[in-house]
């Protein structure tokens, strides 16, 4: 099937974003350092068992809008974004898939906006309140966690991460993933063509930031869902304790996890076969009475 390049207007930004197929849609955000693209594997895959894929690059990222400012990176105006596209351009409630930043705008947006969401998955990303409660008790987290202080430093993380035409991504791409052939060369081409793009990168940056200067659209009430969710967690992920896919019975009270042993924070890309699978089993099994 062809993979169609739309723009979707909504409020204050308009995003682009790749879609292809048709029936139920499936929202499927992106986090850092990607784009729209990261879902190349699973798009196809849901249009052929019967639904729409819809994957917009995010606020700031490729081809969509760049707003200037932290402020314009906080959660909140991202949720309203996601929030906005589903009732624009998916027809309302839908079913909703996020990775790593875009995992963690999912699960605010489950829980601040129920329902918008049909059902949830999310791929390492940390629940916000278990996030939390990590970091308050697991010293080994923080230490995951330092290259968010770095991201803080004005200047200096554009500067690195440009280096060498983006030599510290392209390094972590081919070297974290247990499958080595992932990202091809064209691959890894994208990506450093998406950050390339004016004020993508600072934009990029800018979630970090936004996150540490306006911490209560992260971490305020209310944190509990009710929405069916299924989360997916590559137990060899550097930068995300396994820790954090423990006692969220107490925020998810309708939660499945499956844990993939040897497979890296870049689950889709890793273990794509296996991501689609239980993606579509999820969106296919009926929820009982």
């Amino acid at each position: 099937m062809d993979v169609d390049q739309v723009a979707l207007q909504l409020d204050e930004v308009q995003l682009n974003a790749m879609t292809c197929g048709l029936g139920s849609p499936v929202v499927l955000l992106h986090g850092f350092p990607e784009f729209s693209y990261s879902w190349r594997s699973q798009i196809p895959a849901l249009a052929a068992a019967g639904f729409r894929a819809i994957a917009p690059d995010l606020r700031g990222y490729h081809r969509s809008d760049k707003p200037l400012g932290i402020r314009a990176y906080a959660v909140d105006r991202l949720i309203a974004d996601v929030a906005t596209l589903i009732e624009r351009h998916a027809g309302g409630r839908t079913f909703v898939v996020g990775h790593d930043w875009g995992g963690v705008i999912a699960w605010r947006l489950a829980a601040l906006r129920p329902d918008l969401v049909r059902k949830l998955v999310v791929l390492n990303a940390p629940h916000p309140a278990a996030w939390r409660r990590v970091l308050m008790n697991n010293f080994g987290q923080w230490l995951r966690s330092a290259y968010v202080l770095f991201f803080q430093v004005p200047g200096l993380p554009q500067a690195v991460l440009q280096a060498g035409d983006f030599w510290l991504i392209e390094r972590t791409l081919r070297r974290q993933l247990q499958n080595r052939r992932a990202f091809s060369q064209e691959d890894i081409a994208r990506y450093k063509e998406a950050l390339r793009q004016p004020g993508a990168l600072t934009a990029a940056l800018n979630y970090y930031r936004a996150a540490l200067r306006h911490p209560g659209t992260l971490f305020q009430s209310p944190q509990c869902s009710d929405v069916p969710t299924l989360l997916i967690w590559g137990e060899r992920d550097p930068y995300l304790s396994a820790d954090l896919t423990k006692g969220l019975g107490r925020w998810v009270k309708n939660l499945q996890v499956v844990r993939l042993k040897g497979v890296s924070h870049w689950v889709q890309n890793d273990r794509p076969d296996e991501v689609n699978r239980l993606l579509i089993e999820f969106f296919t099994t009926r929820e009982p009475a």
